[in-house]
């Protein structure tokens, strides 16, 4: 096993959250399996070539807590690297967390606050282990995600998806956001360019004719737009599709000059899914 993360802390305190997050980049996610356990568990993930484990563990585990340390220390041995991460916030913040979520903590016993007293102290063996803790008291939960991704991936955590499609063929179903180019220019009334693609020079040049030059950038603008403010709010990707009526001219002219000016934005994905559509030549 390369890296093995175990993620606990208080309830509320960001543990899904951190468990979602490494789950997004490329860790697999495990939560609040018995501690005993975890040796027979990295050895079948090892079995199927899975290097990069998370596993989460809270109050829910309390009868194996006092005995974690024994647990931790053969991981050690068998991991290349054993991260513990501990999540916790003032007290008043996870209150204000169950009340906005109405969710019951998961001990349930007394009153919330002296549940969460409570589940601190059983917690302490854990919080002394830990090689991070992390106070999530002023972090929303996109903060929190972008802090992990930071951590602990060197890879570009954003993927921008550019998708050109024909309308005639249905709108892609897993787009973030649509935009309409049919009307810009279209090559398949010119004879010359009807056979061409809208990665051909000729194309591009023909649809980014001098009137549409403004209409692009408010396009591209747009798209810029939202991309940073998916970013921001912590999502991994962004789907942006472009239309036209078959996906081959317009749409793929867009989408490819697009590409070419947001590429040093993001770790960009360019897709073009009608372009190898058979073409039906309408014209006598």
């Amino acid at each position: 096993m390369n890296r093995l993360i175990l993620v606990s802390g208080l309830s509320g305190a960001g543990k899904s959250t951190t468990l979602n997050a490494l789950e997004d980049i490329g860790f697999f996610a495990v939560d609040n399996i018995p501690p005993p356990l975890w040796p027979d568990l990295i050895r079948t993930l090892e079995e199927a070539r899975i290097q990069n484990l998370a596993i989460a563990i809270d109050i829910r585990s309390e009868f194996f807590i006092n005995g974690l340390a024994k647990n931790i220390e053969p991981l050690r041995e068998s991991c290349n690297s054993v991260i513990v991460i501990f999540l916790e916030a003032a007290s008043d913040t996870l209150i204000a967390r169950f009340n906005l979520t109405r969710r019951n903590h998961p001990l349930n016993a007394t009153s919330l606050s002296r549940d969460l007293d409570r589940e601190r102290l059983v917690l302490a063996p854990i919080r002394l282990l830990a090689d991070t803790i992390l106070d999530t008291s002023n972090l929303s939960a996109a903060d929190l995600t972008k802090q992990l991704r930071s951590q602990f991936t060197n890879e570009s955590p954003f993927t921008l998806r550019l998708v050109s499609f024909g309308y005639k063929y249905g709108v892609p179903t897993d787009a973030d956001i649509l935009m309409d180019v049919r009307t810009l220019p279209n090559p398949y009334y010119e004879s010359s360019l009807r056979r061409l693609p809208g990665t051909h020079t000729a194309v591009q040049e023909y649809v980014f004719a001098r009137e549409s030059s403004n209409f692009y950038e408010h396009l591209r603008n747009t798209t810029l737009s939202f991309v940073k403010r998916a970013e921001l709010t912590g999502r991994a990707g962004y789907t942006v599709a472009i239309g036209c009526t078959g996906g081959r001219h317009r749409s793929v002219a867009v989408v490819e000059t697009m590409g070419k000016d947001l590429s040093p934005e993001s770790d960009l994905q360019i897709i073009h899914r009608d372009l190898c559509k058979p073409q039906i030549d309408r014209t006598p």
